[in-house]
């Protein structure tokens, strides 16, 4: 059976407006439009990096008592917070670091580096 929300639990919480902590919440699986309509958001566009934002935004079903988790939800949350939906976001998604071997231009070594995934 494929099991397409998974609960969770962030290691601070997001603290909304009257005070409030939210720490548990329930993060679904990211369909193709979710990862592809994000990328037409001018935030996206103007600001790369938010793309993490928008995604977590539209796969995070609930976040405690939060009524709607939004993209202004995502942002304030704690960077640890952040970087724990991200990680889960991957791993729930099979989207996983790719590791490749790389040679040093200066002292001719190999060693392996990762290169991260959308999510991350």
């Amino acid at each position: 059976m494929l099991v397409t929300e998974v609960e969770f639990e962030l290691p601070k919480g997001y603290v909304d407006a009257a005070g409030d902590l939210h720490r548990d919440g329930v993060m679904r699986l990211a369909t193709a439009a979710d990862e592809i309509y994000p990328l037409k958001d001018p935030r996206v566009q103007g600001w790369p990096a938010y793309l993490i934002v928008i995604l977590l935004s539209r796969v995070v079903t609930r976040l405690g008592g939060v009524p709607e988790v939004t993209p202004g939800v995502i942002e304030g949350l704690y960077s640890e917070d952040l970087a724990h939906l991200q990680s889960l976001y991957n791993r729930i998604n099979g989207l996983t670091a790719t590791t490749l071997l790389i040679t040093c231009p200066h002292c001719g070594r190999e060693h392996e580096a990762e290169v991260p995934q959308p999510g991350g």
